[in-house]
């Protein structure tokens, strides 16, 4: 199933409309801002822009973003002002097959010469993925063969998934009733998602206004039967964030029991609490982890544990294309440290014979695969034992990379019981 990208009509096009687009990259790629941002402040500032406007800002952003590398390339120099940015505009047109729009901004760019030397620079994958060097080479080390289809995999939009909401409604219902607010989807596996066809703004719709779904990629939406909650059970998601899978552990809780969601930044679970209203969901308790105590108060509690922890996100660059660009191999390093921290020091929270679920939205083994590895080979994992694992690549079903392993805390072994004294003495031989 493919997200099939409209190009923009460039009839319709007006020089304020690229002016935002220049503007918002100048201030993604010289202020350091997240585009996901970026765009969100520039729709809300033009509440007027019909839907086509809107869609050309967004989309026109996150393109160029996205292929930042080669358009650069074909430019000849890394932008420094917000002219430069209007120049990018036109390259990405070109290469879309557009007609380049007679605007005084865009002086000086030749079709022809962009089209030739895109075909030329297309040879090489650091060019047609649109990659750092650092990050193709690192891709290239821990993933050999395989790293020439996921990159090109990488630099593709991302679909648009919904996850139902099964506290609230089915995910046939939910789909019959998208259809009649306009949004059409496709149901993909068996479990609660829809696939959008179409780009639509489905934050509009009534069905999410009524907590009907979330927007959830398929492949994040695989960690929570993973770790396979029931009603009842005592469950902590120690890196809530801004609780997407706190929410789907809930739904398989069916909203029964204890759900404790844990994170350093107290923003994100107050954003957590609003989903959470939203979706009739009441039992997860937000908690800020503020100091070590925060962990310790909850040593030998979990039934089940989630970490869902902090990684590179080189798995969902399709739809975080800026963050390739604000990465470094230095916070790489820092990150690994931090997962491993925090497998050693959260695991403890489990109860003997519970499970847990070490997840990354990274492709990268050294992130995942060895993470394991390392913990089970420590003081704190010897009484751990891995279940299952899996590595989902982008190519493999079109959606984010991820990584789960199921790992689970072993029963202590039964002590042999101690003889009971007689009071006889035995005869020496």
């Amino acid at each position: 199933m493919k997200f099939e990208r409209q190009k923009p009509d460039t009839t319709l096009l007006r020089p304020l409309l690229a002016k935002s687009v220049a503007k918002g990259l100048s201030q993604i790629f010289l202020e350091g801002q997240y585009a996901d941002k970026v765009i969100e402040f520039t729709l809300r500032s033009s509440p007027k822009a019909g839907s086509r406007d809107r869609s050309f800002i967004a989309e026109t952003t996150y393109e160029v973003v996205r292929n930042y590398r080669m358009y650069a390339e074909i430019l000849g120099q890394e932008p420094r002002k917000e002219g430069d940015f209007w120049k990018l505009i036109g390259i990405h047109l070109v290469l879309r097959g557009q007609n380049l729009p007679d605007w005084r901004e865009l002086e000086g760019l030749d079709a022809t010469a962009i089209r030739e030397k895109e075909a030329i620079l297309r040879q090489e994958r650091r060019f047609h993925a649109s990659l750092p060097d650092w990050i193709d080479e690192l891709g290239e080390k821990e993933l050999g063969k395989q790293w020439e289809e996921t990159a090109n995999w990488l630099n593709k939009p991302a679909q648009v998934v919904l996850r139902t909401n099964r506290l609230k409604t089915t995910r046939e219902q939910l789909q019959r009733d998208l259809i009649e607010e306009g949004v059409y989807t496709q149901p993909f596996g068996d479990g609660d998602a829809l696939v959008l066809t179409e780009r639509k703004n489905v934050f509009r719709t009534l069905a999410f206004k009524h907590g009907h779904f979330e927007v959830q990629d398929y492949s994040s939406q695989l960690v929570a039967p993973m770790l396979a909650p029931e009603p009842g059970m005592r469950v902590v998601d120690a890196c809530a964030g801004g609780g997407g899978k706190s929410l789907h552990l809930a739904a398989l809780m069916q909203n029964k029991g204890s759900l404790i969601a844990l994170d350093t930044l107290s923003w994100k679970l107050d954003a957590l609490k609003q989903r959470a209203r939203r979706g009739g969901i009441s039992n997860i308790d937000t908690r800020a982890i503020e100091n070590n105590k925060v962990i310790k108060r909850l040593h030998g509690t979990a039934d089940r544990l989630l970490l869902d922890v902090p990684c590179s996100g080189l798995g969902v660059l399709r739809r975080n294309p800026d963050s390739k660009w604000k990465l470094n191999p230095e916070m790489i390093d820092s990150l690994r440290k931090t997962q491993q921290d925090i497998l050693q020091s959260y695991s403890a929270i489990l109860k003997p014979g519970g499970r847990m679920v070490y997840a990354t939205c990274s492709i990268l083994p050294s992130e995942n695969e060895e993470q394991v590895r390392r913990f089970l080979e420590s003081e704190a994992g010897k009484s751990f034992q891995l279940l299952s694992d899996r590595r989902i690549l982008p190519q493999d079903d079109g959606f984010d990379g991820f990584y789960m392993a199921l790992l689970e805390k072993k029963q202590p072994a039964a002590t042999a019981p101690t003889p009971a004294k007689t009071g006889k003495k035995t005869k020496s031989t």
